[in-house]
């Protein structure tokens, strides 16, 4: 009989609220980013910043050739990651899915694999592409138990470019909202 493989570490890799609000223990951060993706605010939230009927608008990750999106790395340590992954699934149950990534270190450098919660356009909480002025106007309008939609922007926005990370698609939503 063969020992059981001693459990690892886990990689979390945030790019949405997980970039400015955690809200579990880690043992590490570094910041980094993910390869092929693109940062969007195409998923609706009826569940932390909208309500059913009148949803916020949160990020998720669409492919993109080349693109880079730039987020948070957090490693859990393995006798916390059963609670930390069960906790994310439940934060995270408005129709995302656990991926694998490679995450890179600002330098280029591969960091590790890391989990990531991407929302795909089959589950019923996705609202897709909109005209700017369209994001605006929901973002504006819409709040739900985790507060205000605007805010949800404006911290990810502030967080991304603390990390000197650059992100076209939100700096021009905050903008329009701040």
């Amino acid at each position: 009989m063969s020992a059981s493989p001693e459990p690892r570490p886990v990689w979390i890799f945030g790019y949405g609220s997980l970039v400015w609000r955690p809200a579990f223990p880690f043992a590490q951060k570094a910041p980094g980013y993910v390869v092929g993706w693109a940062r969007r605010f195409w998923q609706g939230s009826t569940d932390h910043r909208g309500v059913p009927g009148a949803p916020g608008r949160v990020v998720t990750l669409v492919p993109e050739a080349g693109a880079r999106c730039w987020g948070m790395a957090y490693l859990v340590e393995p006798d916390r990651a059963a609670d930390v992954l069960g906790a994310l699934d439940h934060r995270e149950k408005g129709g995302y899915a656990r991926h694998r990534q490679t995450v890179f270190r600002p330098d280029g450098t591969a960091l590790d694999e890391a989990l990531l919660y991407v929302a795909t356009p089959d589950n019923p909480n996705y609202l897709g592409a909109a005209v700017i002025e369209d994001l605006v106007r929901q973002v504006r309008a819409s709040h739900g138990p985790s507060g205000p939609n605007v805010e949800y922007v404006l911290e990810l926005a502030r967080a991304l470019r603390a990390m000197g990370a650059d992100d076209p698609h939100v700096f021009e939503l905050a903008s329009l909202l701040g």
